[in-house]
């Protein structure tokens, strides 16, 4: 029997340990600014983690939850399968939006985005360990706390971790319909201050410069760098200004979201904020902020994992499509590093961040059974991805 067959029958024969994996997380609501809800999950991933054989390491931070670093295996090099444990929903959503199986989906808080996608990496996993090949890599699982709110105190360990993989698999979800993610754009905000001149709205508005004016200038100025066409969104999402009905504003603010497809398009973006002037020289204009994640450009290395994981899913009779989308991930930093990245291998389903969020029950293993297949190819592979 082919190796790729054997890892789909044991993942499938797991079928019922997956879902119980799954809901069991799903069960310890994680809310990323909830440090102490978010650590109870870890608690329970890390004990689940190292009864597969994972050597687990807190990576312990004071105002998030503590990240997980779980390695299986010794083998010289590493490949990484990353992800976050964090959630958009608050403590109290399972009682509003109940963990629930319904006409072949589980619904439930966070088990698209992404705990479902932890449950399927931890099936490859062991998958590998019991039945598959020797491997020549160990595996490296990093588990993050941060992600929803912009990775700021796991970056730099992801970041870390990924300079010392040959590849970089994410458990995010898929497209719909199952397809991987080869492009993501870079995502980031600036802030937008205009300083005026305050003055009585009555009686001498003369002497005023108003700041509000000067800001829909530049909110004229700034919508004026969308490019859809080539994948520039830049987004106005915020303003605020003037303190009372009868004053002419001193100050008004605005934050803008940008989303870029390359690096080359963060760099002509930055610039353009950078050189913004006022129209109305009483005023004066600041810009601040910029990239948050860089883009996930689909590279040449890219592009050759994402064959090695279509082939795979050939092997197991399934096509297995591409894409990009808007929104980041943490593969984001690890793809602008050079390392190669697959984004997307996570479950398939839909409502990330949603009322009807949910997986599909009866894809979960098979998809277990691509991560474990590509996890074989790239060890027995190692010399040709890094051409």
């Amino acid at each position: 029997m082919p190796p790729i067959i054997s890892l789909r029958d044991f993942c499938r024969a797991q079928r019922d340990w997956l879902l119980e994996t799954t809901e069991s997380l799903v069960g310890f609501e994680s809310p990323t600014t909830d440090k102490a809800a978010v650590d109870r999950c870890g608690a329970a991933l890390a004990a689940r983690l190292e009864a597969i054989g994972g050597r687990v390491t807190r990576l312990t931070r004071p105002d998030r939850g503590d990240h997980l670093l779980a390695e299986f295996g010794c083998g010289p090099s590493q490949i990484l399968l990353l992800g976050h444990f964090d959630t958009v929903w608050p403590v109290g959503q399972l009682d509003r939006m109940p963990l629930t199986r319904s006409a072949g989906r589980l619904h439930g808080p966070g088990v698209f985005d992404m705990k479902a996608g932890i449950a399927i990496a931890m099936l490859a996993t062991r998958a590998l360990l019991e039945i598959g090949p020797a491997l020549t890599d160990r595996i490296v699982m990093l588990w993050t706390t941060d992600e929803e709110v912009g990775s700021e105190t796991s970056r730099a360990a992801i970041e870390d971790e990924a300079r010392r993989s040959r590849a970089v698999l994410v458990l995010e979800p898929s497209l719909p319909g199952g397809g991987v993610k080869t492009a993501r754009k870079g995502c980031g905000s600036y802030q937008l201050t205009v300083r005026g001149v305050a003055a009585h709205a009555g009686i001498e508005p003369q002497k005023g410069a108003s700041a509000v004016h000067e800001l829909a200038h530049q909110i004229l100025r700034v919508n004026a760098l969308q490019d859809l066409e080539r994948g520039i969104a830049v987004n106005v999402v915020q303003v605020s200004g003037g303190l009372r009905s009868n004053v002419i504003p001193d100050e008004a603010r605005a934050t803008v979201d940008v989303r870029v497809p390359t690096a080359a398009a963060a760099a002509e973006i930055d610039a353009a904020f950078a050189g913004l002037r006022a129209v109305d020289s009483r005023t004066r204009v600041t810009a601040k902020g910029g990239l948050d994640r860089p883009p996930l450009e689909r590279t040449a290395h890219v592009a050759r994992l994402y064959e090695y994981a279509r082939s795979v899913a050939r092997e197991l009779g399934q096509e297995l499509a591409e894409g990009g989308t808007g929104g980041g991930s943490d593969g984001n930093f690890t793809a602008a590093l050079g390392v190669p990245t697959l984004d997307g291998l996570g479950a398939i389903g839909d409502g990330a961040h949603a009322l009807h969020e949910h997986v599909e029950i009866e894809l979960l293993p098979d998809r277990a059974a691509l991560v474990a297949g590509l996890i074989t190819k790239l060890s027995a592979d190692s010399a040709r991805l890094s051409d």
